[in-house]
């Protein structure tokens, strides 16, 4: 048995009352622990190592949100660690680039079959706004569609949550319904000729739902509606690069976007996004404005290619597919044994769990606080991530707390 540790958090309470006084909510945006089981969480963590991290008042837990998704080898994994160590000795931030700014750009280029040339910035929400840009520079039109409810950023025209925000800074989005080629369809019949640029996730991960992989002929049929109209097709593979295949996550089906956008697991913890384009897209890309005084920073960079290539090397997708998968078949026997109907949802390395009959999420913030309290960090609206650094016994340790968590919500709530 896996029993509930005695996790004190006296520290974080005190770093927190602190944070109120001088930051606005304390902790604010997706890290808000408002979002999490209230009294089974730190606030603040002070280390990570491998898939371990500790918080301020010391509590350990093994990682399944690896920063919301940054992390994909490990905390401070030692081949990255390593090459930034060695470029943060001669330079980071310059008045131009490193040569890490070329290195890149052709590792990301080799590896990408959609891809012919690369850019850089620092955030998810930088490239999928540039991306609309260049579309919209390359095909002479204003609209973009989206999917409903989809998380591309948090610039104006996409952030969830608009307060503050003119309306006037979404009118010419438009949505249609993920996986709905039709709703689409229409979308872009109703803005006939008006349409720039359809951008859509690598797989459907919106908060507080369960995930979609892309219905069979869905992303064909985009593709071909992008080709018939003229428009812009953008993937926003910020969430899931890196950790479905090198190549981009719509490889394996065969269809390539005309820009790709990368953040979160390209540099494992460092700060960096690249979007990728085609080649007919070049001349645009080189005359939409786009640019930061932080871009250009060669540590990230550094990081970056140690971390593609440690993936490269040591099959590291392959390795999170199979920890993964030994994750959700554990939770999926647990939960059948006890007569509790969950859904799993999403690829096995970026993978989220529900509970039938619970709307409200009481049973999924139970389940998530109760294996907190037995040292595993994950989510009960967010989906989950692994790396590599997951081992077979960091899972089987893992399942043990989310057995006791089962019987908890059993308890609780029945089936």
């Amino acid at each position: 048995m896996t029993r509930a540790h005695l996790y004190t958090f006296t520290r974080s309470e005190e770093l927190m009352d602190r944070a109120r006084k001088v930051i606005p909510s304390g902790i604010y945006g997706h890290q808000s622990p408002t979002m999490l089981t209230f009294g089974a969480y730190p606030k603040f963590l002070a280390r990570g190592q491998g898939c371990r991290i500790w918080d301020v008042d010391g509590n350990e837990y093994i990682d399944f949100m690896c920063s919301y998704g940054p992390i994909v080898l490990g905390h401070h994994h030692p081949k990255v660690e390593e090459a930034a160590m060695a470029q943060h000795a001669q330079a980071d931030c310059q008045n131009f680039p490193s040569e890490k700014w070329v290195e890149l750009a052709e590792l990301l280029v080799s590896i990408t079959p959609a891809a012919d040339w690369a850019v850089f910035a620092k955030n998810g929400s930088d490239v999928t706004s540039w991306a609309l840009a260049v579309a919209r520079a390359y095909t002479g039109r204003d609209k973009v569609i989206m999917a409903q409810g989809a998380y591309h950023g948090t610039h104006p025209w996409c952030v969830p949550i608009p307060t503050g925000i003119p309306a006037a800074e979404r009118a010419l989005v438009a949505t249609f319904q993920y996986n709905d080629l039709e709703s689409l369809k229409r979308v872009v019949a109703e803005n006939k000729g008006q349409v720039a640029a359809i951008i859509v996730n690598a797989f459907r991960h919106d908060l507080l739902h369960d995930e979609e992989m892309p219905a069979p002929g869905f992303l064909e049929g985009v593709r071909a509606l992008c080709d018939q109209e003229g428009i812009v097709l953008v993937i926003d593979d910020v969430r899931a690069g890196f950790r479905l295949n090198l190549g981009g996550s719509w490889e394996p089906y065969g269809v390539r976007p005309d820009l790709i956008c990368y953040c979160k697991a390209i540099a494992n913890g460092y700060p960096l996004a690249a979007g990728l384009g085609r080649e007919e897209l070049r001349r645009m890309a080189e005359s939409v404005f786009f640019t930061g005084s932080y871009w250009t920073a060669a540590v990230p960079m550094a990081a970056s290619i140690a971390t593609i290539n440690t993936l490269r090397e040591e099959d590291g997708i392959e390795h999170m597919r199979r920890m993964g998968q030994r994750f959700r078949d554990g939770m999926d026997q647990q939960a059948r044994s006890l007569g509790i109907e969950i859904t799993q949802s999403g690829p096995p390395a970026i993978p989220f769990l529900t509970f039938k009959k619970d709307a409200g999420f009481e049973r999924s913030r139970l389940f998530c606080g109760e294996a907190a309290r037995r040292g595993v960090f994950l989510h009960p609206h967010h989906n989950w991530f692994l790396m590599t650094a997951h081992t077979e016994r960091d899972i089987d340790q893992a399942l043990g707390a989310t057995d006791e968590a089962f019987k908890v919500v059993k308890e609780q709530f029945g089936g």
